[in-house]
Formats: structure tokens, sequence, C-alpha cells
């Protein structure tokens, strides 16, 4: 049997910040695997951790001390820039408030990440290409270009989601990808992150919303800078 490919290992990930005087230990010796095509979820209290752990994850900070292998690298020290390298090659992410440029159409805001991977080999036309089929696979054909203010919420958060994946990351991290929709739009989104999953696309989403966290193969929960449980899931969603 073929061992899955491990895509996150993390290892006992210290991050502290210095306030004045006083020391905040924001991860206190978290470790945390994730497997390729794997969907988890990471949730907590307030003050766990979360927002550290993914700005970790998503190599946006490097670890006071720990190591963080990504798809086998070792990115624990490196340098902004080769931060940055690693997030535009490697990284696709999902955020609450969708992050698209205001005045600039969804295709434009889907296709922009190809113009700042240096890795891509793809031509201009080619790079059209794709970001159009993607807006379609999401269900934005017929929107490519209407712009962030003409469409809804759902809408929105589905021209990110193309976003995230026009670069073919190995990983797509979310950060409460259905905080600011209503309830039908945001079964909608989870149930296109789920048809993702099984397409076998490796996603990590912070939720604090267990309904949410539901839709993904487990759950970790984070205490004190410290997973403290794990919680495989078994709810499927059509």
């Amino acid at each position: 049997m073929k061992k899955s490919k491990v895509i996150i290992d993390g290892k006992n990930l210290v991050k502290v910040y210095q306030m004045g005087d006083f020391e905040v230990r924001a991860l206190n010796g978290a470790s945390i695997q994730v497997q390729e095509g794997e969907f988890m979820a990471i949730m907590g209290p307030s003050g766990s951790g979360k927002s550290t752990l993914m700005n970790v994850l998503g190599c946006l900070m490097s670890p006071t001390s720990g190591e963080y292998f990504l798809d086998g690298e070792d990115v624990s020290e490196l340098n902004k820039v080769e931060l940055a390298r690693i997030r535009n090659q490697k990284l696709g992410f999902i955020f609450q408030n969708y992050n698209l440029l205001a005045r600039t159409s969804a295709f434009q805001n889907v296709i922009l990440p190809l113009f700042y991977n240096r890795a891509s080999l793809l031509t201009e036309e080619e790079q059209q290409e794709k970001a159009a089929q993607i807006l379609e696979a999401v269900g934005l054909g017929d929107r490519i270009y209407h712009e962030p203010q003409e469409l809804s919420g759902g809408q929105q958060q589905r021209v990110s989601i193309a976003r995230a994946l026009v670069n073919d990351p190995v990983l797509v991290l979310a950060d409460e990808p259905t905080g600011n929709l209503d309830s039908r739009s945001g079964a909608e989104i989870m149930a296109l992150l789920k048809d993702l999953h099984r397409k076998g696309t490796t996603i990590v989403m912070v939720t604090h919303d267990p309904e949410i966290a539901a839709y993904t193969d487990r759950t970790i929960h984070l205490l004190d800078g410290k997973v403290a449980r794990e919680v495989k899931n078994g709810k499927e969603h059509a």
C-alpha cells in the first residue's frame, strides 16, 4: 500500500511575541501533521493560538523555535523573500473577508497570482485560459467580468477560492471561509470545498463553528498554544 505524502509536518512549534517587558507564547509546543489530500479543521477559544498557527503554516511568519516542513521542505528558518516564494508557488489562501481587489473583475483577481509566480511557465494566453476555466469550475463562468461590488458574498468567496487554486497549490489554507456568509451561502461554499477535497486538494481550515468543522476529515482543538485534542469527523454533506 502506497504511503501518503506528508504536506504539513510541524514539530514543537513555539511562537513568542515580545509585548514590552512581557513575553506572550502564542504557540507553546504545538505539533501538527497533515497528509496529502486531507481536509482538516482547526478550532479553539480566542487566544488559543489559531491565527498564529495559520500564519506559521502559511509562511507568513517563522516560528521562534521548532521545525516546520512544508511539502518536504524545511521552511522553519527561511527569510522573508524565501517565504514569499513559498507562498506564491505552493500555497493558496481563502479569507473570511475575501480580500478581493475592488473595481477589478473576478477574472483579473484570479489571474493576478499567476503574474507573481515566477516559476510559472504558462504563456499569457494560457494564464488567461486557466483563470477562466477555474472561474467556470467554481460556478462563475457567467460572472468572470463582474467586479466584487456586483457579486454576492457567496460569489465573492467563490472568486477567492478560484484565486487560491490558480497556481495549483500543494496546500489551501482557509481562515473562517464562511464567517461572513448566511447559512445557505456558507453551506454552498463548504460543499464546494468538500468537492475540491474529493478531487485531491489538501485543505486546512480555521473555524469557530462545529457544524462547519464537521465537513472535514478531522478537527484539532488548540488550547494555550498546544494541540489539546483531535476528533475524527464522520459527517457527510451532499
